[in-house]
């Protein structure tokens, strides 16, 4: 309901936001500044056309640049798929493209990160799950199966919410208290805080990974007109 709402409102909040200062490669459209979002309500971030943030617009331009996304003929699930990306691959006559969610009505499939028995071993040349993985109780049962349904060879793209200044991981299942969760992890239906050993975390479950710095390799100006994350990295995982 509230992704029908705000197709609905977003058009008219795009005009009175219109301008030039920052843009979207998602969408394609500029703006004066982008909606805040978050529970902090922080400041220039959505896109108010295309409802990208800052990890889409990033995320995008890597899957253009260094990725077969757009020219090779693969077979994607996109789990949890980002309202910004749906149509936007839907549209590409190369992909054999599939959503699944566990309760959203928009997706293809109904299915659970931790068990996607619907789905074969060894299906799949590319999975996307992003911002998913910080709120799965059973990380390493859910980080299996994806690597069960990827085909050798295959790429998994698993962004979460990282803590760059926290070596470790700061988890704690028997937290479940909302308000509590929010104050230690970030968000109320958050499990755990990732630090600087996710990368560790999915090479557990098999994955080669290869933690992408693509942002950090662009000019200032590029990052802020595209409102970056400057500090976002991409972990790309392969099933060798």
């Amino acid at each position: 309901m509230l992704i029908r709402i705000s197709l609905l409102v977003n058009k008219p909040v795009s005009w009175f936001y219109k301008g030039n200062k920052v843009e979207c490669n998602v969408c394609e459209h500029t703006f004066r500044k982008f909606l805040p979002y978050g529970n902090q309500g922080l400041d220039n971030r959505l896109c108010p056309n295309c409802l990208s943030l800052e990890r889409h617009r990033l995320l995008w331009k890597y899957l253009h640049e260094e990725t077969g996304l757009f020219s090779e003929r693969l077979k994607v699930l996109h789990l949890a798929p980002e309202q910004p990306f749906i149509k936007r691959f839907r549209a590409l006559k190369n992909l054999d493209y599939t959503t699944a969610d566990l309760v959203s009505p928009l997706a293809d499939v109904r299915t659970d990160i931790r068990n996607m028995h619907q789905f074969a071993d060894n299906s799949f040349d590319f999975f996307m799950a992003n911002h998913v993985m910080e709120h799965i109780d059973e990380e390493q049962k859910a980080l299996k199966e994806i690597f069960r349904i990827l085909k050798p060879g295959g790429t998994a793209i698993l962004q979460v919410p990282m803590a760059y200044n926290q070596s470790v991981t700061d988890e704690d299942l028997n937290i479940t208290d909302p308000r509590e969760r929010e104050k230690r992890f970030g968000q109320y239906d958050h499990v755990r805080q990732y630090g600087l050993d996710y990368p560790m975390r999915l090479r557990k479950a098999g994955f080669e990974v290869t933690e992408n710095s693509l942002v950090m390799q662009l000019p200032a100006e590029v990052v802020e007109r595209y409102r970056f994350d400057k500090n976002e990295l991409i972990y790309v995982c392969k099933k060798t």
